[in-house]
């Protein structure tokens, strides 16, 4: 009676999943082109924000332990006044610092972050974002990266960090 139960049990699962997965496939189908291609665009657009060079710093090789430091320059692109509301970063080993909060247009501020590698061996991504009054671009992220390595280890390789 059990085996029984549990056959039924199975196989009104696999109709339900089967029908979902059907009427999935219909609303996929049925969503028109152009909004297909809005979804590309955006999609696009996502991606060209995380390839933007000059939002990402490699350190290279780095020392564990050393407090390594890059400055960003964010220049106000738009024909408005830019606001800075605040930075924020991906980990408390990460600090920022903001010259100017308010950017008239074409005006450009440094923003200086600081990541302090003690604890960290191998490839290190972090995240800075810079949150603004830009109804377009309201975040701005940086990333920066390294691959901290022992400091020992580059004593015995002799090979050359900064």
């Amino acid at each position: 009676m059990r085996l029984t139960n549990l056959i039924v049990i199975l196989a009104v699962s696999c109709q339900l999943l089967a029908v979902s997965c059907f009427a999935q496939m219909q609303v996929s189908a049925q969503i028109p082109a152009s909004s297909q291609s809005q979804e590309k665009s955006v999609e696009q657009s996502k991606a060209k924000e995380q390839v933007d060079e000059k939002y990402t710093w490699d350190f290279g090789k780095a020392k564990e332990g050393d407090i390594l430091t890059h400055t960003f320059i964010l220049k106000n692109e738009s024909s408005k006044t830019l606001n800075i509301k605040n930075v924020n970063t991906s980990c408390g080993c990460t600090t920022s610092e903001v010259k100017k909060t308010s950017l008239e247009p074409g005006e450009s501020t440094d923003i200086e972050v600081k990541f302090n590698s003690k604890g960290y061996l191998g490839p290190v991504q972090k995240f800075i974002y810079v949150n603004t009054d830009d109804v377009d671009n309201p975040v701005i992220r940086l990333i920066i990266k390294a691959d901290v390595i022992k400091a020992d280890v580059v004593k015995q390789n002799n090979t050359e960090v900064k």
